[in-house]
């Protein structure tokens, strides 16, 4: 069975249509970690883009492994060698315990920003173990804008390093409150290194 808007075929027999235009993820750049202090990238600098060639971008980073049970942020740069944006945020999560001993849904005041430079929190303390680690997503809106403040959403699932382990689904959304573009974006733990794991950057069309 077909679905048929205005005489198109959107699906048909549950796949899309190949000539609908749904927006296509264009991956740009690929960083991986090796004992790090960061992941950085850098509009115009190691083939990077991040301007107005793309109205929205999304960072992927996939099995990120910090060398502690230590936060794993990230911070912008808006024109300068700063990576110290003014931002605006808030932050909630859920978690469950592997042992089913704890379970919550909760906004987290510790981390939100009103109008600070610090790095924007995506994890609160993933573990450090052999087999733990965290993955997720950011999304950058119109970073190239010179007119509105640069919005932003990250979803992070990560094992909380407890005596009982946890699944964490971490969410914090914001914006950088500057008028000047945002040129890079920096991944970096609050102390130690990023062992091992990737980030992709994609431009969304």
């Amino acid at each position: 069975m077909g679905l048929i808007s205005n005489g198109t075929t959107l699906l048909d027999a549950g796949a899309i249509d190949s000539g609908l235009a749904i927006g296509d993820m264009i991956l740009i750049k690929t960083l991986t970690a090796s004992n790090s202090a960061n992941l950085t990238f850098v509009h115009g600098a190691s083939s990077v883009v991040l301007d107005g060639t793309y109205k929205s971008y999304v960072f992927k980073f996939i099995e990120i492994h910090t060398s502690a049970d230590v936060t794993f942020q990230v911070n912008f740069r808006d024109g300068s060698t700063a990576y110290d944006a003014t931002k605006t945020t808030l932050s909630f999560y859920a978690y469950h315990a592997e042992d089913a001993g704890e379970n919550a849904l909760s906004y987290v005041t510790s981390t939100d920003e009103a109008q600070t430079a610090d790095p924007v929190v995506l994890t609160t303390s993933p573990g450090a173990d052999n087999d733990e680690s965290c993955s997720g997503e950011l999304k950058l809106f119109n970073p190239a804008s010179t007119t509105f403040v640069k919005h932003f959403i990250g979803r992070t699932n990560y094992v909380d390093g407890s005596s009982s382990p946890l699944s964490v689904d971490f969410n914090v959304g914001g914006y950088c409150n500057v008028s000047a573009a945002i040129d890079a974006v920096q991944f970096s733990c609050s102390s130690g290194n990023i062992d091992s794991g990737t980030i992709k950057l994609y431009g969304i069309t």
